[in-house]
């Protein structure tokens, strides 16, 4: 088999990798905070704006980057620019029906764990496939025990932040578990690369696809667009106290109207 290396840039790619995933999934927990507060459809939009944050960012985004490290000695390496594409549009829509069957159940368990399992999966799916786009000179085949335990890995870690995604609020609460999806994502990322066994042609053939560094300037651009569109969307919207304090309100309204003792937004009587 020939040498794989997945740290040609030493440490700059796992950790630049690792920032983007925290990054992405702090961003998308902020959104799903500001649904599970607004509810109704308006709530589903920002739903729409999670997916794409963690899908998007801190899944896909994480993904690639940490593929940037990734060389075959004996070969180049090239991406199927279609099947890329893919993965990425994959990453948003699993993460999205995810979100919004968790959210749908609410405190259900099986919701929740359908969720997981089926955003895991897709989650695996993306990868998997994003590794697919690779054409390089050789035959690439993969160990059935690691796949496994990656696509374990990608379960678990999708019912984690589902989980997160509907508990979860309060800056310091989701700066954490945005470190801890970092982690969880790097390591189902690691973990498949590992199954990978390469071995080269002993002649070299050509190799068809876009480079690499092909896709890092459209990825830069909209990755950029998207994220300060979801950054606007989140400062100008009224803030978590403001929505809070909003909801107390018309509940005790509420309360009035029916004659009821009044309540606060957790339903406990007042006095």
């Amino acid at each position: 088999m020939s040498p794989i290396d997945h740290f040609s840039f030493g440490l700059l790619t796992p950790l630049l990798a690792y920032v983007m995933s925290s990054v992405g999934s702090m961003l998308g927990l902020l959104l799903t905070s500001r649904a599970r507060l607004i509810g109704g459809r308006e709530g589903k939009y920002w739903l729409v704006g999670a997916a794409f944050a963690i899908g998007g960012t801190g899944i896909w985004t994480m993904h690639f980057i940490a593929m940037l490290g990734f060389s075959v000695t004996g070969t180049v390496i090239r991406y199927d620019v279609p099947l890329t594409a893919a993965s990425a549009l994959i990453a948003v829509a699993v993460v999205g029906m995810g979100l919004f069957l968790a959210s749908y159940g609410g405190d259900r368990l099986g919701f929740l764990l359908g969720g997981g399992v089926l955003t895991g999966c897709g989650v695996a799916g993306m990868h998997y496939l994003g590794m697919a786009a690779m054409n390089m000179s050789g035959l690439v085949s993969y160990d059935p025990v690691v796949v496994s335990i990656s696509v374990l890995i990608a379960v678990a870690a999708a019912t984690v932040a589902l989980w997160f995604t509907l508990r979860v609020s309060g800056a310091f609460r989701i700066g954490g578990a945005a470190l801890v999806m970092g982690v969880a994502v790097s390591g189902m990322h690691y973990t498949g690369m590992y199954s990978m066994s390469v071995q080269t042609h002993s002649e070299m053939v050509p190799v068809h696809g876009a480079r690499a560094i092909d896709f890092l300037l459209p990825l830069i651009v909209g990755l950029s667009v998207i994220t300060v569109g979801l950054l606007l969307a989140i400062i100008l919207s009224p803030s978590e106290k403001e929505l809070r304090s909003e909801a107390e309100f018309r509940a005790r309204l509420r309360q009035r109207d029916e004659g009821a003792p009044e309540v606060d937004l957790f339903g406990t009587p007042r006095g």
